[in-house]
């Protein structure tokens, strides 16, 4: 079966690809159909694609992307795959003079390393046995749902979303007996998104803000719309998930706690806030913490392979969405960023921030809220969702995501308007001089 998709799909895209030829010929940027450049039909068929066969995500995304990299090849002569990768300097340059934007490389790399080692990290944090004593101080009701989605929204606040969304499922893979409702894994990548929304470290958004020069109380903001949001999504999937199997009542009696494994828990969580900050590379630092306790407690390097598919996936669609050509976003504008939180939904919202960040004329705010929530209303629109879905594959499909998960969008849609009317829409002054580089900079 799955072969044949793989099939049938890639004989779409080159059927696809040469009716363009046919119909329009070559153009200096490539074929165009019906006003549209082709790579935006091949990646939106791919799109479909992953939300049709989400059985076989991974296949479809690799189908896209080869077929992608094909129709660059063939038609788009000035198109160089390994100058969009590493970028025009050497990789030592771009390390030593801390400017790794120029190539795709570094958010690969980075969310390759996060995405495998907080796989661990919920391993790790499973076996501490904290999950297991939980029970005993949440809520016996809904609420105990709820309190553990505000658990989640504040430790993203100031971790990885993906790290704050592995640690909210494998507790609720403990406290609700494995079985968790579809609903409720949208409500904990929600919250893991808008708890770092508003925080400069929170989110791989807005700490690309932060490195271009956006001050961090320009975002801080974004928890006018956060917290309402919360309020919303929370409470129906916590009830959703109290109807489909309410929480454990009584925490297991025999349960203690290893202190060896939360050692390692705070050393991967120190690690990634440390090198995030200091060398906006928290992948570095989740590692160095992952070898560092595996020599002195057991690491089940079995996870890795478990969540190497989801990984590659993810990094199959952020790969296909850097080689659209995306030039230029509407002019800046409360509608436009709202209309952003959707397109992050099925695009990814990296190259949407960085245009965002070239044009200036934002509310930053607004923006940080808008790509940083807005990948939650579908499983594979952030690194968070794609997290989770590896530990639970059946929110891989994106009806039934959107059909249990329906309150993300109505929250994300609720909580912009708070903060349009709290706030009001507010574009910051440049944040960047005229030579291109932050502000802050230009003071030093």
């Amino acid at each position: 079966m799955s072969k044949t998709i793989m099939a049938s799909i890639g004989i779409f895209a080159v059927f696809c690809i040469f009716l363009a030829v046919a119909l329009t010929g070559v153009s200096p940027h490539g074929p165009i159909v019906l006003g549209i450049r082709a790579e935006f039909l091949l990646f939106a068929l791919t799109l479909i694609g992953v939300a049709l066969f989400h059985h076989h995500v991974l296949e479809v995304a690799l189908t896209g992307l080869v077929s992608i990299l094909i129709l660059k090849f063939a038609f788009i002569p000035g198109f160089d795959l390994m100058h969009h990768i590493v970028g025009s300097n050497s990789l030592a340059d771009q390390i030593l003079n801390k400017d790794m934007r120029q190539g795709e490389w570094p958010i690969l790399l980075n969310l390759f390393g996060l995405l495998l080692g907080f796989a661990l990290l919920a391993k790790h944090f499973e076996e501490s046995n904290i999950p297991a004593l939980l029970p005993k101080f949440l809520p016996d009701d809904w609420k105990g749902g709820f309190v553990l989605l505000i658990l989640v929204f504040i430790l993203s606040s100031f971790l990885d979303n993906i790290a704050a969304a592995m640690i909210g499922g494998t507790i609720a893979l403990v406290v609700f007996k494995g079985k968790v409702d579809i609903g409720y894994l949208a409500g904990i990548v929600a919250a893991s998104n808008a708890g770092g929304a508003g925080s400069v470290v929170g989110d791989t958004t807005t700490t690309m803000m932060w490195i271009d020069g956006v001050a961090a109380a320009d975002v801080l903001h974004a928890y006018v719309a956060a917290v309402p949001a919360l309020l919303i999504f929370g409470y129906f999937a916590a009830k959703k998930q109290h109807a489909f199997n309410p929480i454990t009542r009584d925490a297991a009696v025999t349960a203690t706690i290893d202190f060896s494994k939360i050692g390692v828990v705070v050393m991967i969580l120190a690690g990634a806030i440390l090198t995030n900050v200091y060398f906006d590379f928290p992948a570095l630092g989740v590692w160095v913490a992952i070898l560092l306790g595996a020599l002195f407690t057991k690491t089940h390097w079995a996870e890795i392979p478990a969540s190497l598919k989801g990984s590659v996936f993810l990094l199959s669609l952020v790969m296909c969405a850097s080689m659209m050509p995306v030039d230029e976003l509407p002019p800046a504008s409360w509608f436009t960023a709202l209309s952003l939180g959707f397109i992050s939904a099925v695009f990814d919202n990296i190259p949407l921030t960085k245009l965002a960040l070239d044009q200036g004329g934002y509310d930053w705010g607004f923006l940080a809220y808008a790509v940083g929530f807005g990948g939650s209303m579908i499983w594979f629109g952030s690194s968070a969702g794609v997290a989770l879905s590896n530990m639970y594959p059946q929110a891989k499909s994106v009806g039934a995501y959107l059909k249990h998960g329906w309150f993300v969008t109505v929250a994300y849609v609720v909580g912009f308007f708070i903060l349009l009317a709290v706030m009001g829409w507010t574009p910051h002054p440049p944040h960047k001089s005229e030579s291109g580089k932050p502000a802050t900079e230009m003071h030093h």
